[in-house]
Formats: structure tokens, sequence, C-alpha cells
């Protein structure tokens, strides 16, 4: 949950009422206003969406609203690089950009490769060091990337004593190809009804409490 005053808030013009994900909008303002963001060392007991449409309407409005603040915020690319400084726009574009953009073209990398692997066009006619060279770094970046993301899902349920989630951070691949589905599903709402939100539905905390309770008594 956010903190902050409302005369920052008031200074940096609020946040941005279309957008679906504020918070992602009123940090880039926060940050162009010359404010600093920072995360408190706390535990976030919300828990997660509890049917596979519940998150995918969840990831489908953070992939828009993502998408929203940085078409807003590179409107005008000379203004926000001042404001930000290279730095932080550079960070910018790596973040925010590259997720979005990594998630839109994840799943054609596998059409690329099953392509490659049955037709070989790319060696074909592009065959020479150059060619090769661009599908080993291709290679290494996905096995590093996966390898990566399952490394970081063992240690963060590891840390907290879930030693029986770990196994599922195997699925990674698979959740990578929805959160694609998810950014399409997106950019989709973006172009047709950029303005509907998609809410998030929760159980009530005290049911969710109730239930962690009886499944430990168990």
């Amino acid at each position: 949950m956010p903190h902050f005053s409302r005369a920052v808030l008031e200074e940096v013009g609020g946040w941005d009422p279309f957008n679906v994900t504020e918070d992602a909008d009123l940090g880039i303002r926060l940050a162009r206003g010359g404010w600093t963001v920072k995360v408190l060392p706390s535990t976030t007991w919300e828990e997660a969406p509890a049917t596979f449409r519940t998150w995918l309407k969840q990831r489908t409005r953070w992939l828009k609203g993502w998408m929203q603040t940085y078409i807003v915020h590179m409107r005008a690319p000379g203004a926000t690089a001042r404001d930000l400084g290279w730095l932080r726009f550079f960070g910018l574009q790596v973040l925010m950009g590259g997720v979005v953009l990594s998630a839109l073209v994840h799943p054609w990398f596998y059409v690329v490769a099953l392509a490659e692997l049955m037709y070989g066009p790319l060696r074909t006619l592009h065959h020479g060091s150059l060619s090769d060279l661009v599908m080993v770094v291709g290679i290494i970046n996905l096995v590093l990337g996966y390898a990566t993301g399952v490394a970081l899902g063992c240690v963060a349920v590891t840390g907290r004593a879930r030693h029986g989630l770990a196994k599922w951070a195997l699925l990674m691949p698979v959740y990578w190809l929805l959160i694609s589905l998810a950014a399409y599903r997106a950019l989709l709402q973006v172009a047709s009804t950029p303005y509907s939100w998609e809410k998030t539905q929760h159980r009530p905390r005290a049911a969710f409490v109730d239930s962690a309770r009886k499944t430990n008594a168990a």
C-alpha cells in the first residue's frame, strides 16, 4: 500500500484517473517530480487469485496499465529523459518497456525455434558466423532466464519455510507463456476498451484466515 502526503500528491498532479494501474503511473510522476519511491520491508498478506480466470484478468489489468503508463510518459521522450535523468530514463525502458515487450515477444521465440528445428530457414537463408552467434546467444539467454526464474522462485518459498512449494517453480516456463497470453489480451484492450477496469475478486480476509487455521489444524 502506497504512503505519501497529500501535498506531494498535489505537487505532481495526482495520478491519471484513466490508468488502470494508478500506482505505476504515480511512481513515474513522483520520479519525474524529483521524489524517490522506496519499499518498506514488510509482509504482504494478500492472497493469490483463487482461479485462473481471476488471475488472467488481474495480470491483464497490470500489463494494460503498464502499457498505458509507458505510452503516456513516452509521448515526449525528451521531456521524460530530462525529468528522470538518463539513468532512470534507461531504467524506465528496461523495466516497464522491457517487461511489456518481452511478454509480447516471448511466445514468438518458440515459433521461430520450432521452425528452426524443423526446417532450418534461418540457417539456410543466413548461414554464417553471425547467424550462429545470434542463435547461441538466444539459447543461452533462454536457458539462463528460465534457470534464474526457477532459482528465484525456489529461494523465495524456502526463505519462508514453504519448501513444498519449491517444486512449482519448475512450471515457470508455462507461467511465462500465460503472462504472454495476458499481455496480448491487454494489448487488445488498450486498442478497444482502454478504460475498462477488471477488478480482482478477493476472498474476505476473515474467511482466508479461517481457512488457513483449518488447514494448519488438519
